[in-house]
């Protein structure tokens, strides 16, 4: 099994500064550093999935405004970011979200009404990881790094990574926050991921503020720069092109799947909504910050190049719209046809067996339930 462990310090200037291919004009360029066939890109699908992505979130925002659901976490600004990622992976390769993935879950086939469940409470997870290899969404900040590692781990005792069988050898996508980097479980992974050469490639988004907290106040150097103290290599990118988070990943991913171990991408972005919609953003970041980030979509710069290549019709357009307000109608029914979670879920599921104690407990609570309301207690 091939194990050739990458030299951090001679990948170090992957993390001086991030690698662009598509810049804020629209306009192509090259960068030895990040090798990318744009014949093996479908550029108008990677807008369609980034416009239909901005749709579900901006839709979803709507539903917790109205009281539909409970909580809603926005990627606004990091379409590029995730939907690039998400075209690198293979069918076959796992991946770790946090609670902000909305887009890679949508370029993995999930349906999105299944992500609203969990925001308005009818399920604790939504889906089944293996149907679509992609994990539940992960709520405790930096928790699904180790999950990740875990699932690493278990793909090299498989012989599933470097056997020299591209048909075989799988990777492991992990997303992150800049915040989680502050995390000791994020740091642990980082650790097992290195000293066991595991096929983990971490994608940290760093969208500039965990919460309130600026990146400057969680770290003195780029977060792509790291990996080299943990001996694996780290690249930075502009996270608002799609083309170079696609490139990076898929290089990543790559090298993870033939035994080159594990890598830090840093997707250099922001999130140009508040935190959650349970966030006041305008308390602690400065409005000439946001302008000047949403000066950078990263949807525009993609469409200026399509409009001005020629690559695509009007035609497009009218169509990508109309399947942008088909989605708006179905997640506003599905949303509200979301069904009430039935009382014994919160007992399934959370063993792949459940134990006799935990039976019990069920059974109890079913039985408490199905009393009904007490003298003086409200329905």
């Amino acid at each position: 099994m091939a194990n050739a462990v990458q030299d951090p310090l001679s990948e170090a200037s992957l993390a001086d500064s991030p690698i662009q291919l598509l810049d804020p004009s629209g306009k192509l360029s090259t960068d030895a550093r990040l090798p990318l066939d744009l014949a093996t890109v479908d550029l108008p699908a990677l807008y369609r999935d980034m416009a239909l992505v901005r749709r579900l979130d901006t839709e979803a925002i709507a539903l917790q405004r109205q009281g539909e659901l409970g909580l809603w976490p926005s990627l606004r600004g990091q379409e590029a970011a995730q939907v690039g990622a998400a075209y690198a992976l293979y069918d076959r390769d796992m991946v770790f979200p946090t609670y902000r993935e909305h887009g890679v879950a949508w370029c993995r086939g999930l349906d999105p009404v299944s992500l609203l469940g969990l925001f308005r409470g009818t399920t604790l997870g939504g889906w089944d990881p293996y149907a679509h290899h992609f994990n539940l969404y992960t709520l405790v900040i930096g928790a699904q790094t180790l999950h990740a590692v875990g699932y690493g781990m278990g793909l090299y005792r498989d012989g599933s990574t470097g056997s020299g069988d591209p048909d075989r050898d799988t990777a492991v996508l992990a997303f992150l926050g800049d915040g989680a980097l502050s995390e000791g479980e994020t740091n642990e992974a980082f650790i097992w991921a290195a000293a066991q050469n595991l096929p983990v490639v971490f994608f940290c988004q760093n969208n500039q503020w965990a919460i309130s907290a600026p990146y400057s106040v969680q770290s003195r150097i780029p977060a792509a720069q790291r990996a080299a103290g943990y001996g694996f290599p780290g690249i930075r990118v502009d996270g608002n092109d799609v083309l170079a988070c696609l490139a990076a990943t898929r290089q990543a991913l790559d090298q993870a799947r033939t035994g080159g171990g594990p890598t830090l991408i840093e997707a250099v972005t922001y999130r140009v909504n508040a935190h959650t919609t349970a966030d006041d953003a305008t308390r602690y970041r400065p409005a000439e910050e946001t302008e000047d980030w949403t000066a950078r979509d990263p949807l525009e710069r993609l469409r200026a190049h399509l409009e001005t290549t020629g690559a695509v019709t009007d035609e497009y357009f009218t169509d990508l719209e109309q399947r942008e307000r088909d989605l708006a109608e179905r997640l506003r029914a599905g949303c509200r046809g979301l069904a009430d979670p039935d009382a014994s879920s919160p007992f399934e599921h959370t063993y792949a067996q459940m134990p006799t104690d935990l039976r019990q407990q069920q059974r109890e609570h079913l039985e408490f339930v199905s009393t009904g309301p007490q003298d003086g207690e409200q329905k």
